[in-house]
């Protein structure tokens, strides 16, 4: 079922896009949500099973730290896709394969803990794929490629995912080192998780809107523990 979910997610997103084009006031509170959960998730659920699982505490710290280097490595070419903000000019007649390659290799990293992890993780990671399949598809729809290869591209995002929890379950190097892949994983949801919820700050105002979906995020999390 977590296929189906993470699938049906980026297509949702897609399809709200085509249906009723969701206002940027919208995609805003969704990615604050996500954010949030996403979060949480990490700090309440993840954070403590990889620490509990190994005996150098240190070393792990150290695989966190090298996540968050890695995400800030892919957001140099993905230009902000991971966390809802494509940088980059949308009437380009050049594919974004940067960008292309490094979303799918975060999708793929980001379904490799699902399988050993419980159900939080599938409902952050869902809950955060459709604010940025949002995004995304409101990018490719506003540049010139075709809508082959647009629907080729949401396609392909659309099944790593699935295919990072296959290897997560099936191949023997993951699940060897799944703690340390996991602390990985860590670090590059602290990265997005937190970029979302500075960069939907307008102006480092109060904004109750933002303030009260964050709180769900959280609050979630905490009452499903």
């Amino acid at each position: 079922m977590s296929y189906i979910f993470l699938i049906t997610a980026v297509f949702l997103g897609a399809l709200l896009v085509f249906l009723i084009k969701p206002s940027n006031k919208i995609v805003r509170l969704l990615l604050a949500f996500s954010g949030a959960y996403l979060l949480s998730v990490t700090i309440l659920h993840l954070l403590p099973d990889v620490y509990t699982t190994s005996a150098d505490g240190k070393i792990i710290g150290v695989f966190i730290l090298a996540g968050i280097i890695l995400q800030s490595v892919l957001e140099s070419f993905s230009k902000g896709a991971e966390h809802g903000h494509i940088h980059m000019h949308s009437d380009s007649k050049q594919f974004p394969t940067l960008l292309f390659f490094s979303l799918c290799i975060h999708a793929f990293s980001e379904g490799l803990p699902i399988h050993n992890a419980d159900s939080n993780l599938l409902w952050a990671i869902v809950v955060h794929k459709i604010p940025i399949a949002i995004v995304l598809t409101t990018f490719l729809i506003h540049t010139n490629y075709s809508k082959k290869i647009i629907f080729s591209f949401l396609i392909v995002f659309a099944f790593m995912s699935p295919l990072g929890v296959l290897f997560g379950d099936k191949i023997d190097f993951f699940k060897t080192y799944y703690t340390e892949i996991t602390a990985i994983i860590i670090g590059v949801f602290l990265h997005i998780s937190t970029i979302i919820l500075f960069e939907t700050t307008e102006n480092h105002k109060f904004n109750l809107q933002k303030f009260m979906a964050i709180l769900l995020g959280i609050m979630l999390t905490i009452f499903t523990l």
